[in-house]
């Protein structure tokens, strides 16, 4: 399987359209709900930031509640964009505690390698800082994207992680 960047965040751009988000931040637990997935959060190792499973014919996205909000936030839409890109894939991914099927967000899910990671991080990047509504926070706050300041207060804005703006910022997200 190739990562299809492109094609998931335009999954991402679809859902924003579905769901009428005008404005930011993306209420990605109200869109995770409304699509029937039950969203449970739930203390996990350090290193397990979500996972994203099937059981039952229900979809279900778990997410490390001992870590920060921004990053609970960030783990939620990156496991929305497993149940809409890899449905399949979490049908039958590696079988885990309690008979639950799942893929893991975890650190090797940040390192950019894995198809399916690539197409979840650009998916979840485009739902919480969408390209339209970043493009004209950006034109009305005239950042500089070396302004420290200004990169955590658009992130406070879209309630993501500073790091996270930076890496969408930059373009790795794009």
């Amino acid at each position: 399987m190739r990562a299809n960047p492109v094609q998931a965040r335009e999954s991402a751009r679809a859902i924003l359209r579905d769901f009428g988000v005008k404005v930011a931040p993306v209420p990605v637990e109200r869109i995770i709900k409304a699509r029937g997935i039950v969203l449970q959060y739930a203390p996990l190792d350090e290193d397990l930031s979500g996972m994203a499973y099937i059981k039952d014919d229900i979809g279900i996205i778990g997410v490390n509640a001992l870590h920060h909000p921004n990053r609970q936030r960030f783990s939620a839409a990156h496991e929305l964009g497993h149940h809409v890109l890899h449905e399949s894939e979490i049908r039958k991914a590696v079988h885990v505690d309690r008979g639950f099927r799942m893929l893991l967000r975890d650190d090797v899910s940040s390192q950019g390698v894995d198809p399916l990671e690539i197409d979840a991080n650009a998916f979840a990047s485009e739902l919480l800082m969408p390209s339209e509504l970043l493009t004209t926070a950006l034109h009305a706050s005239g950042l500089d994207i070396e302004d420290d300041a200004g990169i955590e207060a658009l992130a406070r804005k879209f309630r993501v992680s500073a790091s996270a703006m930076r890496y969408r910022l930059a373009g790795r997200f794009l």
